[in-house]
């Protein structure tokens, strides 16, 4: 296959490319240099201007999207309108340079990341699936119009996943570099009470998601991409301690969460997902459980 593919250079972008090449597929990164694009692996894009090299797309069999903003920080104004720009306003371009293309010269695959962030604060105990309706806050608005940014595409009649991820969790993930630093410290904690639910994923799962997702034809729209096990904050800060035997007798309370600001009342959020679409494709999980899975990444045995 020929696949281009956003955000290449980034965490998920970069094992999924290796991925596709040592399987024997051909990569296009999409980059916005100029300069970058003059290589042959790559043609340009700039979501910013609305600019996508669309003769560079013709012969390819799928886009993979994995472009956005990172959502770590202080979201300021600014900050929150990266995040939803880099994410909404790249996947329609996307979308509508895929319904631009005559039928038989296009992609006819689009995989593209989503996020778990859409179903909001649930009870931890209420079990959400793709049939779930959404949910409310910054995150939650923003999955739907990400997600509805590709129906250009979906109407012109190419295939399109939407691979709703939770956490990533990677050795060179900053969430698991950071927790794992603090708990290594002795200062291993729950943020809140610990109940709101915790769906993740890991670097590995993702990468094998997205070719699971471009190799069965069968599958489309909304996936959600959380690991099957239910896991809540507090069971991931308490098996973190367990798997590096160190303690987790801490708690941040609530009110000091919120001083973040908006992302630290997206921490005191959480919705249990259960990846009932894969489930039912038959999909053989990597990774299906929290406690293997860190000790993996980690090398803990």
């Amino acid at each position: 296959m020929r696949i281009a593919i956003t955000g290449a250079s980034g965490l998920l972008g970069t094992a999924v490319s290796v991925a596709l090449r040592e399987r024997g597929d051909t990569v296009t990164r999409m980059v916005r240099s100029r300069d970058a694009a003059a290589a042959s692996d790559a043609i340009f894009w700039d979501p910013a201007t609305g600019s996508l090299d669309a003769e560079g797309l013709t012969g390819h069999d799928a886009i993979v999207n994995l472009a956005g903003e990172n959502i770590a920080g202080i979201w300021t104004d600014a900050k929150k309108k990266r995040i939803r720009n880099s994410r909404v306003g790249g996947t329609r371009l996307i979308a509508e340079t895929l319904a631009s293309m005559p039928r038989d010269r296009r992609p006819h695959v689009l995989v593209s990341a989503s996020a778990v962030g859409y179903y909001g604060d649930r009870p931890p105990d209420q079990p959400l699936t793709e049939e779930s309706p959404p949910g409310e806050g910054f995150m939650a608005e923003v999955v739907q119009d990400w997600e509805a940014a590709a129906d250009p595409a979906r109407e012109a009649g190419v295939r399109v996943v939407h691979l709703r991820f939770g956490p990533v969790l990677d050795r060179d993930a900053l969430l698991l570099q950071a927790t794992a630093t603090a708990t290594r410290l002795g200062l291993g904690a729950t943020i809140g009470d610990g109940s709101q639910p915790f769906p993740w994923t890991t670097r590995d799962e993702v990468v094998r998601l997205v070719l699971f997702a471009l190799d069965r034809p069968d599958l489309s729209g909304r996936i959600n991409a959380a690991a099957p096990e239910r896991t809540t904050n507090r069971s991931y800060a308490d098996t973190l301690a367990r798997v590096l035997g160190r303690p987790r007798v801490l708690r941040i309370p609530p009110f000091a969460v919120r001083l973040i600001g908006p992302l630290g009342q997206e921490l005191l959020r959480g919705a249990w997902v259960v990846p009932a679409k894969l489930e039912a494709a038959g999909y053989a999980w990597l990774d299906p459980s929290l406690e293997p899975a860190l000790r993996r990444l980690l090398r803990k045995p």
